[in-house]
């Protein structure tokens, strides 16, 4: 299984790499897995033999970049590299039961157990969420995360803005995507990812899902071309002060899902507006569990790790808490 990272460098610039276990081997010609996709893409060529045959000999000792010891840095793992606001970052949730069963809990009111829009959701998923092959099947949640700007890299701080209620890590697998020439979409693989997001501002009313997923997130720090997503079990973490605080075994992949893969994409690439040649898409596939359903609320400086078995490295990112406090935003006519 093919696994890419991007990596720059201060001097050098962008390029693209393969990893094999503590070793990077540099790719030659196309500086971002974007341009590399759209070349397979323009091609005919499956991503993974056209990466092969660019691998040179120069290699990098992934540990020093892993731990930001060398002068080559990691980017996310995927991007839109000339416009970032060409790349939608979006995704789904209410597909694996834990945690819809936490939202269950924090949107239901009242002792009377009632089944609650997201309960709904869900159990919509599980009837009508994986059709045959070529058929379409119900529609899932969705919701708008930002553009490419949002992005952060493996070791990147993920930020909890002034006016947050909180931070907290929503581990999950991505799916990346460019759309082609003549407007189709093409997956290019699929990332670990760290979907991030308000649950203090969800909390208080399932409404503000919508402004609660407006927050900086993390994919990476290796894309993996063609995996077997079927069920993948992995494990997120909270750090504080270098002790693990909380700890938690997850499973994502078809088989956890009330969604198929394909039945997710459908949804995502109907809409024409998603479908623009030259576009990126980074789309989370939803979490599994988080920690915020355990009742625990991230400090400043706290680490969140997420790791799948098969995805290459976990994924690690600080948060950083923004105490400046609100400014008020004054729009003046022109």
């Amino acid at each position: 299984m093919l696994r890419l990272v991007q990596l720059k460098h201060p001097k050098m610039g962008r390029r693209i790499a393969a990893v094999a276990n503590h070793e990077l081997h540099l790719l030659k010609k196309h500086p971002s897995v974007y341009h590399l996709a759209a070349a397979a893409s323009a091609a005919r060529q499956p991503l993974a033999r056209m990466a092969r045959a660019l691998c040179t000999s120069r290699t990098l000792d992934y540990d020093a970049v892993y731990t930001g010891e060398s002068d080559w840095h990691l980017l996310p793992a995927f991007d839109h590299p000339e416009e970032p606001a060409r790349c939608l970052v979006t995704g789904t949730g209410l597909t694996h039961k834990k945690s819809v069963a936490t939202r269950q809990a924090m949107h239901a009111t009242g002792k009377k157990a009632v089944v609650t829009d997201s309960m709904r959701m869900y159990q919509w998923g599980l009837d009508g969420g994986r059709p045959r092959r070529g058929k379409v099947g119900v529609q899932p949640e969705w919701f708008y995360k930002g553009c490419g700007t949002i992005l952060r890299a493996h070791g990147q701080a993920l930020e909890v803005p002034p006016f947050a209620g909180d931070g907290g890590e929503e581990g999950e697998v991505a799916g990346v995507y460019i759309v082609d020439r003549s407007g189709k979409p093409r997956r290019v693989g699929l990332v670990a990812a760290n979907e991030f997001s308000d649950h203090v501002m969800e909390k208080k009313n399932y409404l503000y899902l919508a402004p609660s997923k407006l927050r900086t997130c993390a994919i990476g720090p290796e894309l993996v071309v063609n995996p077997v997503f079927d069920d993948v079990p992995g494990v997120v973490r909270i750090e504080r002060d270098g002790n693990v605080i909380w700890s938690k075994e997850i499973r994502t992949g078809e088989r956890n899902m009330s969604h198929t893969m394909a039945n997710l994409e459908h949804h995502h690439f109907k809409y024409a507006a998603h479908c623009r040649p030259g576009d990126a898409h980074v789309y989370f596939f939803g979490a599994d569990a988080f920690s915020f359903g355990a009742g625990v609320l991230l400090a400043n400086g706290d680490v969140m790790e997420i790791g799948f078995r098969g995805f290459g490295r976990p994924l690690r990112n600080p948060i950083r808490i923004d105490r400046s406090g609100q400014r008020h935003v004054a729009v003046r006519a022109l």
